[in-house]
């Protein structure tokens, strides 16, 4: 004889359930009812990413995601586990596509160059370099730069949702999102960090501040985002790319100066 199911429960029922008697069929149901998460989260990370990184399996990592955000997730708080499980879903998306090594060896390479010579230049002018000079830089012309920064493009989705540290799951733009919620573990390195993307922030140009606000802040996918400025995608892509590399600079040269003072 089969146990009977759980019946439909209301949200802060499931919760209760689920947390204080563990109840897998309130889990279920939790499970079923954020789905729709997933769907959204993995679409907006599909956008730029090569052919052969399959949907599903971002999804299925999504998924992943979604239960390890609602075995953790402290309802008593009073937060909203939308926002939680976003990053929670991320993550388990981001782990799998490290976990596949999708990126090409020699990708990498030229996005460590391009983002070393935002990271020398800047800081040798103090102001934010145009794309001549980082082109007359790396030795090549406008037009190949451009072309390496759509290459490159793939590269710097996940770069401001790596963890500060490997064993953390607190991310760099986290620090930016919830600059009230410190982490019991709060050391001055990350104070350092936090200044490091705001100064690098103001740095960039409107146009990139503009894809970096409606990206990580109001979440516009890149398409979105070419329709609200009336730009082609890929014209997009290269303003997300190149803001996403000085910011990557401006957080390499605060290492350095930590490095330095230790």
């Amino acid at each position: 004889m089969t146990e009977p199911k759980t019946p439909h429960l209301s949200n802060i029922e499931k919760w209760r359930k689920w947390k204080t008697e563990k109840d897998i069929e309130a889990k279920k149901q939790l499970i079923e009812q954020y789905l729709p998460l997933v769907d959204y989260v993995t679409s907006r990370m599909a956008i730029g990413l090569p052919k052969t990184v399959s949907k599903d399996d971002l999804y299925s990592n999504g998924v992943m995601g979604l239960i390890d955000a609602i075995e953790k997730f402290d309802y008593e708080r009073g937060l909203q586990f939308e926002t939680y499980a976003s990053w929670r879903i991320r993550g388990g998306i981001i782990d799998g596509l490290r976990q596949g090594d999708w990126v090409p060896r020699s990708v990498r390479d030229k996005a460590k160059r391009i983002e070393e010579a935002y990271q020398l230049l800047e800081q040798k002018y103090l102001r934010s370099v145009s794309d001549a000079e980082i082109s007359e830089y790396l030795n090549v012309s406008e037009k190949e730069f451009t072309g390496i920064l759509q290459e490159i493009a793939v590269t710097t989705i996940c770069s401001l949702e790596d963890p500060i540290r490997e064993e953390e799951s607190e991310t760099r733009l986290s620090l930016l999102v919830d600059e009230k919620a410190k982490n019991p573990d709060y050391k001055v390195h990350e104070f350092y960090l936090k200044e490091s993307l705001v100064k690098g922030i103001e740095r960039l140009t409107e146009k990139e501040r503009t894809v970096v606000s409606l990206f990580y802040y109001e979440e516009l996918s890149l398409s979105e985002i070419a329709e609200v400025m009336s730009l082609s995608p890929s014209r997009i892509s290269q303003l997300h790319s190149k803001a996403i590399l000085r910011l990557r600079g401006a957080l390499a040269k605060n290492k350095d100066q930590l490095l330095q003072n230790t």
